[in-house]
Formats: structure tokens, C-alpha cells, sequence
């Protein structure tokens, strides 16, 4: 059974920083998608960062140039480092993983429970 559990959301000003990181267990084959979403009150939840088994990395637009998505595959962690924050970047975030990248996350996917991150000043 795989199990993904976020960490590192919090409060932030705007312009602020924070590191998002997702522990991974459980059989992954050496395949698939991992990513970020993102689910805002109100709002339908959204792809945001995502990277394939080759390395190669997806962005949503809005966050083009200020998230960037890692992964430790020694220590099976992916991480979202999250810059220049902004007061709609506030939500619930969740790691993923699926089976193909769409570009974001597909296919027999997991799921975290979720990281909220509020930036307000």
C-alpha cells in the first residue's frame, strides 16, 4: 500500500517562502508521476508542479518561475520549494502520484491528506 505524507505548510506574508515535502512509502514502481495539487475553498482542485521518472518537469502557469518540484529518490521524498508567495496561492496542497503525467498527476493515483498554506498579510 503506498502512503504519501505531507509536510512544511504554515502561515507566510506575502513575498514569502516555504518548503513543501512529501514522504513516500509503500511498492512505487521505478515509473510513474509524482506532483502537487492544490485545492483552494470553493475551488475545483488544480495541478500545480510535477515531475516524471526521467527527471522532466511541469508547471502550472501561475507558478511558473516561483515553485520549483524536486525529488530525493535516495530518501523517497518529493518537495515543493514555493517562492514569492502570493494571497492566491493560499490552499489546501497534496502530493500525488500516479501513473503517467498529463502533464500533472494520472492514472491509479495516490493521495496525501494534505498540507494547508495560508499566505495573508
Amino acid at each position: 500500500q503506498v502512503q504519501l505524507v505531507e509536510s512544511g505548510g504554515g502561515s507566510v506574508q506575502p513575498g514569502g517562502s516555504l518548503r513543501l515535502s512529501c514522504e513516500v512509502s509503500g511498492y512505487i514502481d521505478s515509473g510513474g508521476c509524482m506532483g502537487w495539487f492544490r485545492q483552494a475553498p470553493g475551488k475545483e482542485r488544480e495541478g500545480v508542479a510535477s515531475i516524471d521518472s526521467r527527471g522532466g518537469r511541469r508547471y502550472a502557469d501561475s507558478v511558473l518561475g516561483r515553485f520549483t518540484i524536486s525529488k530525493d529518490y535516495a530518501k523517497n521524498m518529493l518537495h515543493l520549494e514555493m517562492n514569492s508567495l502570493r494571497p492566491e496561492d493560499t490552499a489546501m496542497y497534496y502530493c500525488s502520484r500516479g501513473a503517467w503525467c498529463t502533464p500533472f498527476p494520472s492514472g491509479n493515483l495516490y493521495w496525501g491528506q494534505g498540507t494547508q498554506v495560508t499566505v495573508s498579510s
